[in-house]
């Protein structure tokens, strides 16, 4: 048995740099059965309780081995509703890979290659996932399209329940549909077809519609009939840095050039929806947004520097994303600060100014705190200005809901692991809850809360 996993083919680093279509190809069939073949079937596979969807890993790997695809995307579909996004953007080496026994004298099993494998060929083959239980009349309504909202509408249309989604968008999905580029989950056959197998449940999904304007949550549990509802809105509202320039044209949030390319296609030119095209962008930050609004530059023209305060080490991005990222020709500034925009007399960008850190101590992240060092401050020329620094949920929500608790971040408070909320049949979950986080994370708290509603619809809490 090998120890080290099957290499992945990917598109050559110069060629995907000008293009927005999938990095990573997948693996073939004797490739995924080869990488299948690693994986040995633990007895207390601690895998699974990396996972938090908890997938029966081992299962679904087991049914792999005997080819049988049906049976692995039906092992898959019991706990997780987005199996073909899961495999491309999940932190699989941070969570289920990090605990496989196989990466203690070799490499671990690419569970999540093979989770895309599984995910991938049952669309091919028109497979779906099936519902448990058959109906059992309740109504419940679920805000948001995005990976928390459609999770729990999943699991929940699994167990018989009428499931109503309100996206405020023109189309579902969430970060998955105006966040994510391209190159890493493609829309037309990945997240759509996602979205449809949920739909398939029986789930419905109304777009266009604005909780807290276009209708509050409290009409719709006493005008419409629904019996709980779970709010999965996300952290949509950008941060930006208040440092001198930000208003200055060209500077961008990224939660609004990810949104324009990924949503609005403004990669292409036949949609009038248009980026600034620049000669030189600067992103502000290192997580993984700030990785993918800086492969999207690139890929629309940019030479592009990813300005960030810390060092490599404490980057937040997946490792994975920062090394394509510096395959595809991205510079790094590290141990960098920005401290004002600096305009020209049309009140364009022209450069960005910055100053050299140092680690100090550690903050109450555990990360060492960033140090400015004095006199240390230097111009990078540049177009454009991308601030990929977070964001946090928009207070309309909670400003048009009677007795539902934000905290100080205007986080929705939860009071039980369920994401039971301050409001009697109301649960929360995903970044509207704990800021911006993962998609599997905020995947993970839609799971729960679809077992506390069934729980509390049930009687049985």
């Amino acid at each position: 048995m090998i120890n080290d996993r099957v290499p992945i083919k990917e598109q050559e680093p110069l060629v995907r740099a000008k293009n927005f279509d999938e990095v990573c190809l997948g693996y073939n069939d004797e490739e995924a059965a080869l990488e299948a073949s690693r994986c040995l079937n633990c007895k207390n596979p601690q895998c699974v309780a990396g996972c938090p969807v908890n997938i029966n890993i081992p299962g679904f790997i087991s049914r792999l081995k005997e080819n049988d695809i049906e049976g692995a995307y039906d092992v898959l579909s019991l706990s997780s509703s987005l199996p073909a996004v899961c495999g491309r953007v999940c932190p699989q080496e941070t969570q289920c890979e990090s605990k496989c026994i196989r990466g203690i004298k070799g490499e671990a099993v690419a569970i999540g290659k093979l989770e895309r494998y599984v995910a991938d060929k049952a669309r091919e083959k028109g497979i779906k996932p099936h519902k448990l239980a058959p109906e059992n009349g309740h109504k419940v309504a679920i805000v948001g399209a995005g990976p928390a909202g459609l999770t729990c509408a999943g699991d929940l249309a699994k167990l018989g329940y009428d499931v109503t989604i309100f996206e405020a968008l023109h189309e579902a999905g969430g970060v998955l549909t105006y966040g994510i580029p391209e190159f890493r989950l493609p829309k037309d056959t990945v997240v759509r077809s996602e979205i449809e197998n949920v739909k398939s449940l029986g789930v419905k999904i109304e777009t266009d519609v604005v909780i807290g304007r276009s209708v509050t949550i409290d009409e719709l549990i006493e005008s419409e009939g629904f019996e709980a509802v779970f709010i999965g809105s996300g952290a949509g509202l950008p941060m930006f840095m208040k440092i001198p320039g930000e208003n200055a044209k060209g500077v961008f949030s990224a939660n609004e050039y990810l949104t324009r390319s990924n949503l609005m296609k403004a990669f292409r030119d036949d949609y009038d929806t248009p980026i600034l095209k620049t000669g030189k962008t600067v992103v502000v930050g290192g997580g993984n947004v700030a990785m993918d609004a800086a492969r999207t530059a690139l890929r629309l023209g940019s030479e592009v520097t990813v300005v960030y305060r810390r060092s490599e080490k404490e980057l937040p991005a997946r490792a994975e994303e920062v090394h394509h990222a510096k395959e595809e020709g991205i510079k790094f500034e590290l141990l960098t600060n920005p401290i004002e925009i600096l305009m020209d007399d049309d009140k364009c960008v022209r450069a960005i100014k910055c100053i050299r850190m140092e680690l100090g101590e550690p903050d109450a992240s555990g990360r060492r705190r960033p140090v400015a060092v004095e006199g240390s401050e230097f111009e990078i020329e540049t177009d454009s200005v991308i601030m990929a620094l977070g964001t946090s949920p928009n207070p309309l929500i909670a400003k048009t809901t009677k007795g539902l608790e934000t905290n100080n971040k205007k986080c929705i408070v939860v009071t039980e692991e369920s994401g039971k909320t301050t409001k009697e049949g109301v649960y929360a979950g995903g970044d509207a809850v704990t800021g911006a986080a993962t998609v599997i994370l905020a995947m993970g708290a839609g799971k729960k809360a679809a077992q506390g509603i069934h729980e509390y619809l049930s009687g049985n809490k």
